[in-house]
């Protein structure tokens, strides 16, 4: 990749932790812990061995195995904190902008592996985490999770935890509000109503950035994500709402909405952005295919080409970054190009060194764009 638009960014950057400090996000509502694991397709010796680098390799292995059986042997690269709201507010934290996190981080105490996300974010947890094993390729990966506490994460337990004028001032305070991971926790709907309802309507000021991530809903039926697209479509009364969504997900909403994608050139993906936006009626509409991202606001349309590596470090928790790029874009004033380009440069780091970018660190790797 290369042009103006990745220096000018990085240029766009100076100040920017200085700025972000006046902007508090408050990130919600999940929690996993996330472990980390290869496949082994030779084992050589008990140190050595040679990695089932592809997706397609491993289905191939696991059809052959049908009526029979197989074995397969995972290395654990690394154990880290997970789920798209601590791995957001952690990308969101290493920026420089305020932070309060409300999820699964454990219970009654933080769990260790979110330590240095309990450092720099007000922090409040209100269950125990989830569990992912992700099974990772070069071309993919396979996200294996444990959900069952999960199931602590709705108003009741919520408002347990942080009464409901407390809730309210914690949300008057922010500038931006995430509410991400729709799909795996499984009152979220319940706890949007709420918000809509009991919050919402109390906040006072220029209107708040909220941004929303479903986490791949194929598993929701088509009745339950129509009815949360008509929740989406109510915040935007109160909030600046940004819908936030991979390609997959961009073509199941689609789906539920009448609204095709036919193919995924860049002008055909800001496109269907822009149908998406309008259809819904809310502020902003982001998808994030993994080569390139395109949104679509008011304004207009516009895509932006990643930073693919044929060989990341880490794929896990990419998506989460690319959305704390955009949102730092967004309260940072950037267009919507700059804002893309903050999205794929944040990603595109983040696989390539398997740790959340600085400013500073941004700044050298959109120059070197």
């Amino acid at each position: 990749m290369s042009g103006t638009l990745p220096r000018q960014v990085a240029q766009q950057l100076a100040g920017a932790r200085s700025r972000l400090a006046k902007s508090r996000v408050v990130v919600g509502f999940d929690g996993f812990i996330d472990t980390i694991l290869h496949v082994v397709d030779k084992r050589e010796t008990a140190t050595k061995f040679t990695r089932l680098a592809k997706m397609g390799g491993f289905a191939k292995r696991t059809e052959e195995a049908a009526g029979l059986s197989a074995n397969f042997e995972f290395v654990t690269q690394m154990v880290k904190l997970g789920g798209n709201g601590p791995i957001m507010a952690n990308a969101l934290g290493s920026y420089g902008a305020p932070l309060t996190y409300i999820g699964s981080l454990g219970s009654p105490a933080v769990h260790p592996v979110f330590a240095d996300l309990a450092k720099r974010a007000e922090v409040y947890s209100i269950s125990d985490p989830g569990f992912t094993d992700a099974i990772e390729f070069d071309d993919g990966k396979l996200m294996c999770g444990k959900h069952e506490s999960l199931k602590q994460v709705n108003w009741a337990n919520l408002i347990r935890h942080i009464p409901e004028d407390k809730l309210l001032r914690i949300f008057s305070g922010a500038t931006m509000i995430a509410m991400v991971n729709w799909t795996m926790l499984p009152f979220m709907s319940e706890i949007f109503k709420k918000v809509l309802t009991r919050i919402a309507p109390r906040l006072t000021g220029a209107k708040r950035w909220l941004f929303i991530d479903l986490a791949d809903p194929a598993k929701r039926t088509p009745e339950d994500i129509a009815a949360l697209l008509k929740l989406v479509a109510k915040f935007e009364k109160y909030f600046n709402v940004i819908l936030g969504l991979n390609l997959q997900e961009a073509r199941q909403i689609g789906k539920v909405l009448g609204i095709a994608l036919a193919e995924e050139s860049f002008e055909a993906v800001a496109n269907h952005a822009a149908e998406l936006r309008e259809t819904l009626g809310i502020h902003t509409v982001v998808i994030h295919p993994t080569s390139f991202a395109a949104a679509a606001d008011a304004a207009g349309a516009a895509h932006v080409i990643g930073a693919f590596t044929p060989k990341p470090k880490i794929t896990t928790g990419a998506g989460d970054h690319f959305n704390a790029g955009f949102c730092v874009g967004r309260l940072l004033g950037f267009g919507l190009e700059g804002s893309l380009q903050l999205g794929v440069a944040t990603s595109g780091y983040y696989v390539r060194e398997a740790k959340s970018p600085r400013i500073e660190d941004l700044k050298k790797f959109l120059q070197s764009l």
